[in-house]
C-alpha cells in the first residue's frame, strides 16, 4: 500500500514538474514591432504582451493601470530604447518592476537626424539620435540577437531553441534586405523622393537610397509650425516630389494639406511604427517591411 502511495506521489511530482517546465515566459514588449521579434525568437516558450497595440503610436502612448500590472507580473520586459518610449520610465516606477528592461537597440549603429541643404535640421526644435532603427531589417538582426541572449539567460534549458529560432529569423531579415535593394534598384534615382507624415524612414532612406521629406520630426508629439510647412511645400516643388504617403499610426491631415498645396499624388498607407491587426497586410514585422517596400516602389515607379 505504501509503495503504491509513493508511486502516486512520485507521479504527481513528475506531472507538477512538467507543468512548471512548460510554463511560458511572461514577456512584455513596448510596441508591436518589438513584440513580434520576441515571438519569432521565443515561439511557444514565450507569452508576449504588447503595451501599444496594432496601429498605435508608440511616441504618444499613454500607459494604463493594466500596463503597470502587466509589467509587474512580467519575467522580462523588452523595449527599443533611444528615447523612443519616453513614457516607459514612469511606467516602470509605477509598476514596481525591479528588473531593468532589455534595451534591444544596444549595438545598433545609430544615425543623427538629417539636415537639409541649408544646414538646418529638418525641424529646428529636434536634434539627436533617430530612434526608428527597425526600418532597416539589418538593425532588426541586432534586436534578434539581443532577444536570443535575454531569453537564453532566463531559460537556459531552451537556449538551443532560441538560438535556432533566432538564426532562422536572421536569415529571413537578411533576405528582406536583399529584396528591398533589388526592388528599389528598379526605380529611377530621380524618382526616389517621397513625402511622409513624420521623419521615421531615415534608416530605410540611408540603406536604400530613398529621400523622405516630412512635416514632423522624429516624434509625432511635435507640432509643425506654419513656417515649417511653408518651407516644406517649397522644397517639395523644388525637388519635384511627386508622391506622398499616410502612416497607419498617425493623423493624415497635415500631410494631405501639404500634398494639396504642392501637387503630390497619394501613394497609399505605410506601416511605420506599428503593425496592422492580424487581418491586415502588416501583421508581422516581415510582412510590414515587405509591404512598405512594395507600396513605395509601386508609387515611385508611377510618379511623374
Amino acid at each position: 500500500m505504501k509503495s503504491l502511495f509513493s508511486l502516486g506521489a512520485a507521479l504527481l511530482l513528475a506531472v507538477a514538474g512538467q507543468v512548471q517546465a512548460t510554463e511560458p515566459i511572461k514577456a512584455v514588449a513596448t510596441f508591436t514591432v518589438i513584440a513580434d521579434v520576441v515571438k519569432q525568437v521565443g515561439g511557444d516558450h514565450v507569452q508576449v504582451t504588447s503595451l501599444v497595440g496594432p496601429n498605435g503610436d508608440p511616441h504618444a502612448y499613454e500607459p494604463t493601470p493594466a500596463d503597470a500590472q502587466a509589467l509587474k507580473q512580467a519575467d522580462v520586459v523588452f523595449m527599443s530604447g533611444l528615447h523612443m518610449e519616453g513614457w516607459m520610465d514612469r511606467l516602470i516606477k509605477a509598476s514596481g518592476q525591479a528588473r531593468p528592461p532589455v534595451i534591444l537597440s544596444e549595438g545598433i549603429k545609430t544615425r543623427e537626424m538629417a539636415e537639409d541643404e541649408d544646414g538646418h535640421g529638418d525641424h529646428d526644435h529636434e536634434h539627436g539620435v533617430d530612434p526608428h532603427v527597425w526600418n532597416n531589417p539589418l538593425n532588426v538582426v541586432v534586436y534578434t540577437r539581443n532577444v536570443v541572449k535575454a531569453l537564453s539567460k532566463i531559460d537556459p534549458a531552451d537556449a538551443a531553441v532560441y538560438k535556432a529560432n533566432g538564426d532562422r529569423y536572421i536569415a529571413k531579415l537578411e533576405a528582406l534586405d536583399r529584396y528591398a535593394r533589388e526592388q528599389i534598384a528598379q526605380v529611377p534615382k530621380d524618382r526616389r523622393k517621397v513625402l511622409t507624415s513624420h521623419d521615421a524612414f531615415g534608416y530605410f532612406g540611408d540603406a536604400y537610397g530613398v529621400k523622405f521629406i516630412s512635416p514632423l520630426g522624429i516624434s509625432t508629439e511635435a507640432e509643425a509650425s506654419a513656417q515649417d510647412v511653408g518651407k516644406l511645400i517649397r522644397q517639395i516643388k523644388k525637388e519635384h516630389v511627386a508622391v506622398y504617403f499616410f502612416e497607419n499610426s498617425n493623423d493624415p491631415r497635415l500631410v494631405e494639406q501639404i500634398a494639396k498645396a504642392s501637387g503630390a499624388q497619394p501613394g497609399g498607407e505605410l506601416y511605420v511604427e506599428a503593425l496592422s491587426p492580424a487581418n491586415g497586410p502588416a501583421s508581422t514585422y516581415a510582412d510590414m517591411f515587405r509591404y512598405n517596400v512594395d507600396t513605395l516602389v509601386k508609387a515611385m515607379k508611377a510618379a511623374h
